[in-house]
């Protein structure tokens, strides 16, 4: 009881479903991009909201988001006094920007980076490389999230 109390009086509240100032979008981005699939998916997911993919009918979009960079990088971090790899930083780079469909900026170019590091061994070079596929995964669904979060927050 005293529990619930204290949340309810400090303002906690479950995030709840996003709703956007805009009921169509189109998002520009290459269809190879796990990042982007995954973004029209989640938008998709909302009522109400229309995801444009058909290139005919991009004019008639309320918003476009460019992606301007989707790329993944693998950096090493860390070498054994031998010389061999102990650590790589994994990081996965998204910039994008919106519009609207009468070329006003609605959101900047803005880049999200996020980044995790994973040891590696040798020996277990099939494990590590499942638990770095996880850890791509990972960070791309979290740049969705903060993508959404920025277009729910947008004002037409």
């Amino acid at each position: 009881m005293a529990a619930a109390l204290a949340l309810s009086g400090c303002g906690f509240k479950l995030r709840g479903a996003l709703e956007f100032a805009f009921d169509s979008i189109h998002v520009n981005m290459p269809e190879q991009s796990g990042l982007g699939n995954e973004l029209k998916r989640q938008l998709a997911a909302n009522k109400g909201l229309r995801v444009i993919r058909e290139p005919a009918l991009v004019p008639t979009a309320q918003v476009i988001l460019d992606s301007l960079v989707d790329q993944r990088e693998k950096v090493v971090v860390g070498l054994t006094s031998s010389g061999q790899v102990r650590e790589f930083q994994l990081r996965v780079r998204f910039k994008f920007r919106l519009r609207a469909k009468d070329g006003r900026e609605l959101i900047p170019e803005a880049e999200i980076l996020q980044e995790r590091d994973i040891s590696y061994s040798e020996s277990n070079a099939l494990a590590k490389e499942a638990e770095e596929q996880l850890l791509y995964r990972d960070m791309q669904s979290d740049i969705v999230q903060q993508v959404l979060r920025r277009l729910a927050a947008v004002k037409l």
